[in-house]
């Protein structure tokens, strides 16, 4: 029988799996029934507990042992040392191997399972269990410890145990007080150290002695086979715990051969036909699965036939090989504009956020040198009432203001006089000229712009990102199947499709600029009028849908970004933006109108933006002050000045609101012109000022701002009621130089009522000063 090696020694607890094997190696063959004899610690079951309480017991120390079931060898070994080092181990904590022994039959039946892993493992699991199910009653219980009592009693040996009174004594009261005791007292953990037993004495010598013998090598072996029968048990036990005790009980009775029973005869007849049987069943899914077999053979070769007819017929097959290329080609053109939508987006509001911060720029500076120049003439024509610091203050802020303004006018004159436009008057720039670093920074941050904008598409095939291309692949559409064609609405994807790539030629674009391209020089325009000439000639339909296309882009992708720019970045003060606009917006009005409704509404909000756009620089940029004839009669003084300058930018702005003629309504145009600016401002500074050459000059340059279709009516004899109050105004300014005799001046007064077809009025002051000799200026109007 193999000894447990040194280094995994260490006795067991009561309830622990390992106990069956602590017990089998500290006890010597042939000594099993001495010891338990011999063994103090041995007790009998308490006298008068019931068969609950014994069960309930067995039950508990079932579960202990369960819980414990699986240990791994190396948490063996390392609690091994630990128990070898301490030589006073509580007897509380040692094995009481006498407990399991009570069953005589139980116990040779545990030490043959562990000297050999033999077939009895089973025959000893259901011994134990038979054990456990069979519980003797408290009578029987009780005459079996008087019988072990006695034989203890009349064995003659001398204990080796100092305290041997004291612990027979102790035997004794526990004997008697055991019914008292909890169920758990095993589990109570004793403060000071108990004496050993004999047998742990003895268990102690035991492996001393092997451990002295033995030599490295057999270490290892006897390690290795304790450790295997240790997982062998583990095993045994687990399966055996797991196991019903009604259940095992049942397995036992099953187990046992019934001499009884009487089986069928069996006879070689009887064994060849039921061999034949499963051999006819066998055949039979044979033969099903033949069939299934051929039936699949026969679809494939149909499958192949088919495959083989569609081939063969050409027409079949290229508008399923052509639907498949396009059904291909347009998911990849969809996921490419997804994917690249989202960089169009940002560098255009990146160029958006550029502009408008330069328009910006443009237009608070404007404000703020009004502003201050008309506080600081201002308080020249008032008297000093305020105090002197801030006075002071205010006049040095104002000073570097006005200084920045009257630099750039110099530099402005000095361009003029070098180009030889001498007739230009102060006040009619635009004054949109930006500092060296603020236009170092704006073209540097522009030039970043681009060059993100063309690596947008440069991963991109050209078939994906040209709009020519893009429109080629849809006409062999509409050439090869127009039917389908036309069925599957073509014409109102297209626009949806080029919108992004739309967008991302519009980057570059900007309508204010005089030298901007126009739309109609625009790649995708000429791309977009060729696939629609082709439609045209193609279709002998004259309502083709494909001649919606180009109005839709143009109402769906540039007139939003049309009005982003009126509503945003237009400066109406401009004449060159102005001019630059009307033209963009005349061309996509006016030509490309095919489309009623669509465009229609487009047009509207273009519209409505430009108008309110006008009436807001009106209310903010138009101011032209007041002064006495005696500050203005010197026209150097900076009061003559300032008002020139402010009349003419007025002036200005007059004429850009009329140069909107033949796009805005003529009421429209007329109440923002006519009644919004010249009767509101320009007739009052024109009331106030000095008849001479230059109100005449101002007169004129209204009259030719006004927009001759006005007046085109050949039977018009009285001008439309908006000019009345200018029509007065030249009737008493003619009045006053006739009394100087001024004729020149008279003969422009008198040419500027005729062109505004106010020849009712001319006629009567002609007939009212005695000028004959300018009634053939009508007349040749007439």
């Amino acid at each position: 029988m193999a000894h447990r090696p040194k280094r995994t020694f260490r006795p067991r607890r009561a309830d622990s799996s390992d106990s069956d094997g602590a017990q089998e190696t500290f006890a010597e063959p042939g000594a099993t029934g001495e010891q338990a004899a011999r063994d103090p610690a041995v007790e009998g079951p308490p006298s008068g507990r019931g068969h609950a309480e014994v069960a309930e017991l067995l039950r508990r120390g079932r579960g202990r042992r369960r819980g414990r079931a699986w240990a791994s060898s190396r948490h063996a070994a390392r609690a091994a040392p630990r128990l070898d080092e301490s030589s006073d181990v509580p007897e509380s904590r040692m094995v009481d191997l006498s407990a399991d022994e009570e069953d005589g039959e139980h116990h040779s039946s545990e030490s043959k399972d562990d000297q050999s892993s033999s077939p009895n493992s089973s025959r000893t699991l259901e011994d134990e269990f038979s054990s456990v199910v069979n519980i003797p009653d408290a009578a029987v219980m009780q005459a079996t410890y008087r019988k072990c009592k006695l034989a203890r009693a009349q064995e003659d040996y001398i204990s080796l145990d100092v305290k041997h009174t004291f612990t027979n004594s102790g035997m004794k009261k526990n004997s008697e007080d055991s019914e008292s005791e909890p169920d758990d007292f095993k589990d109570i953990m004793p403060f000071t150290p108990k004496p050993q037993t004999l047998r742990q004495r003895m268990a102690e010598e035991t492996t001393t002695r092997n451990e002295e013998t033995s030599d490295d090598s057999q270490d290892e072996k006897t390690q290795d086979i304790w450790e295997q029968q240790q997982m062998r048990k583990a095993v045994k036990i687990t399966k055996g715990q797991d196991i019903d005790l009604s259940y095992s009980h049942e397995s036992q009775t099953v187990k046992k051969f019934d001499a009884s029973i009487s089986f069928p005869p069996v006879s070689l007849e009887i064994i060849k036909k039921k061999l034949n049987t499963r051999l006819t069943l066998l055949q039979d899914t044979h033969r099903s699965h033949l069939r299934e077999y051929e039936k699949y053979i026969q679809d494939i070769k149909s499958s192949k036939s088919t495959i083989q007819n569609l081939e063969n017929s050409s027409n079949q097959t290229l508008s399923f090989r052509f639907y498949k290329s396009m059904k291909i080609y347009v998911e990849n053109l969809i996921d490419c504009l997804n994917e690249k939508i989202i960089s169009i987006q940002e560098i255009e509001s990146a160029m958006h956020a550029l502009l408008l911060k330069q328009a910006m720029i443009f237009m608070k500076r404007r404000q703020d040198e009004l502003k201050h120049e008309s506080a600081y003439l201002q308080q020249l024509s008032c008297k000093p009432e305020t105090s002197i610091n801030k006075s002071l203050a205010m006049d040095e802020k104002t000073q570097w203001i006005l200084e920045e303004a009257e630099s750039r006018r110099a530099r402005r004159r000095q361009a003029r006089v070098l180009s030889g436009n001498c007739t230009h008057e102060e006040g009619t720039s635009s004054d949109d000229e930006l500092s060296s670093a603020d236009m170092i920074d704006f073209q540097k941050s522009q030039g970043d712009i681009l060059q993100d904008h063309k690596k947008i598409f440069e991963d991109v095939h050209s078939d994906f990102c040209n709009i020519q291309n893009i429109l080629l692949k849809f006409r062999q559409w509409r050439e090869k199947f127009p039917d389908s064609y036309y069925e599957a609405f073509i014409s109102l994807c297209i626009p949806k499709l080029l919108n992004p790539l739309i967008r991302f030629q519009l980057i570059d674009w900007n309508p204010l600029k005089f030298d901007s391209i126009g739309l109609k020089q625009m790649p995708w325009f000429t791309s977009i009028e060729e696939f629609i000439d082709c439609s045209m000639e193609d279709s002998k339909k004259e309502d083709s849908s494909d001649k919606k296309i180009l109005s839709t882009v143009i109402n769906k992708t540039v007139i939003p970004r049309l009005i982003g720019f009126v509503e945003f970045i237009w400066d109406p003060l401009s004449t060159t933006q102005t001019t630059s606009l009307v033209t963009q917006c005349r061309m996509i009005l006016e030509e490309h109108s095919t489309c009623e409704n669509e465009v229609n509404k487009g047009k509207q909000d273009l519209l409505k933006s430009i108008v309110s756009r006008m009436k807001k620089a009106i209310e903010d940029d138009v101011f032209i002050p007041l002064y006495p004839k005696s500050a203005v009669e010197n026209r150097t003084s900076p009061h003559s000045k300032f008002q020139e300058r402010q009349f003419w930018s007025g002036l200005k702005l007059f004429g850009n609101i009329l140069l909107w003629n033949e796009l805005l309504p003529e009421d429209t145009l007329q109440e923002l012109g006519l009644g919004k600016l010249l009767n509101r401002y320009l007739i009052i500074a024109l009331l106030n000022a000095i008849p001479g050459s230059d109100v005449v000059k101002k007169c004129s340059q209204i009259a030719a701002y006004l927009p001759e279709k006005w007046f085109q009516n050949s039977a018009m004899r009285t001008s439309i009621p908006q000019l009345e109050n200018f029509i007065q105004f030249l009737l008493q300014s003619a009045r006053k130089l006739s009394r100087n005799e001024i004729r020149d001046e008279l003969k422009e007064i008198i040419l500027i009522l005729v062109k505004i077809k106010a020849l009712n009025q001319a006629e009567s002051f002609i007939e009212e000063c005695h000028l004959d000799h300018l009634r053939s200026v009508i007349k040749e109007f007439e």
